[in-house]
Parts: structure tokens; sequence; C-alpha cells
């Protein structure tokens, strides 16, 4: 698939983090796995990748719906304190940073909307040394958790660009859900957490199935 005038034309690219740019799906699903069972409650890898996209606490709360409120805040400091540690396991897809190198060097404009607290956001910007591609980003502690599309609401008013000038990019239902939401161009990578099939019954405007595709769809 090669890229359209309609993407050609878009001067901001909004990406999702988990599972889009960053490899990090089967790190989150361990992790839950290791703080749920910490707490003594178990779940199953399709639950917890059902919930990526959102942020950490609604996760929870759809995982474990019997666990007290401040088991719940347990949970939630076991699964950041595991994933904080093992977090160099989580590289860039391949081809990713090259894509990115490419598009900021054709003049556009990068954000970053994501499930990830600005605290988790900002330490693998730092750990991926990648906050120079992206002229703002947006998390689910300032703007409401996704499918809420305030994130991208606060992208385009900060970065003065209009609906139509802009492209979200993620692998969940959730993220083809925000765009859909202000009527936003969407592209679902098929890579990340929800499979091909529930992807498409979101109807994204591209759908890709690798990182490169993504590549070859922005980049052209």
């Amino acid at each position: 698939m090669t890229a359209s005038h309609d993407l050609a034309d878009k001067t901001l690219v909004i990406f999702d983090w988990d599972g889009t740019l960053m490899d990090s799906i089967g790190l989150i699903v361990e992790s839950m796995h290791i703080a749920g069972e910490a707490h003594g409650f178990q779940t199953t890898d399709k639950a917890v990748k059902g919930i990526i996209g959102l942020s950490l606490m609604n996760g929870i709360d759809i995982l474990y719906p019997q666990a007290s409120d401040p088991q719940k805040l347990a949970i939630q400091q076991s699964y950041a304190d595991y994933y904080i540690a093992n977090s160099h396991r989580t590289p860039f897809f391949a081809s990713i940073e090259g894509m990115l190198q490419t598009l900021q060097n054709n003049g556009k404009n990068l954000a970053v909307a994501t499930g990830k607290k600005r605290k988790g956001l900002d330490r693998v910007l730092d750990a991926s040394q990648s906050h120079d591609y992206f002229i703002t980003t947006r998390c689910a502690d300032e703007a409401g958790s996704k499918p809420d599309p305030q994130m991208l609401s606060d992208i385009l008013t900060h970065t003065q660009q209009q609906v139509s000038d802009a492209v979200f990019i993620g692998d969940s239902i959730y993220d083809i859900q925000m765009a859909t939401q202000l009527g936003m161009t969407s592209i679902a990578v098929n890579y990340g957490t929800a499979s091909k099939a529930e992807l498409a019954a979101q109807n994204p405007t591209y759908q890709v199935d690798t990182p490169q595709a993504l590549v070859d769809l922005l980049c052209g």
C-alpha cells in the first residue's frame, strides 16, 4: 500500500505509544499477571490485552472488579514497580525510529496520545532518547482515558491544527474509537494489542499488518 494524497497532506501525525511505537505488549501482560497474583488475583493474557490503551486504573477496575479500592491501588503500585524495573526490555519496533526521523525531516509535526501516566511516558521518552521527535505529548492522567478524545483535542489546540490536518495511529480499539469520535483520519496497526478483525470492526481509515507497512504508508 502506498501513501494516499490524503495522508501526504497531513501536517500532524499523532501516535499511540505502547504496541504502536514501542514493543511493550509482552511486558505489560507479564507485569499485570505479576501484580495481580501478588495480591491474590488472576486473569488471562487475552483479558490484559483487552484493557491496553486504557488508563492503568481503568484497566485494573475491569480486570479485578472484585478487588477493594486499597487492593486496586496496591496492584497498580506492584505493576508500576515491576514494569519500571524491566522497562529496558521494551525497544521501538524495528524501522520505527527511522520513520520518525523521516517524518520529522519532511516537516511533519509529531505527537503522542497515550494511556500512560505522564510520569511513565516521560520515563520511556528519556530511556529511548526520543523527546526531540515530538512537539507535544498527552497522557491519560492529563486528559482522560481513551476513548475520550480530549487528548487529541488538546494536541490540536496546542499545535493550532485542524482535525482535517491530522492522523492518529494506534493498535487498540480504544485508539480507533477515540479518533472516530473527532472525525479524525485513523490508522490501525495489527501488530500490537488487538486482532486484525477486532480493529477492522472499528472501521479505521487505514489498516496495516507490520511496522514496515506503517512506514511505507506514512513515508511513501
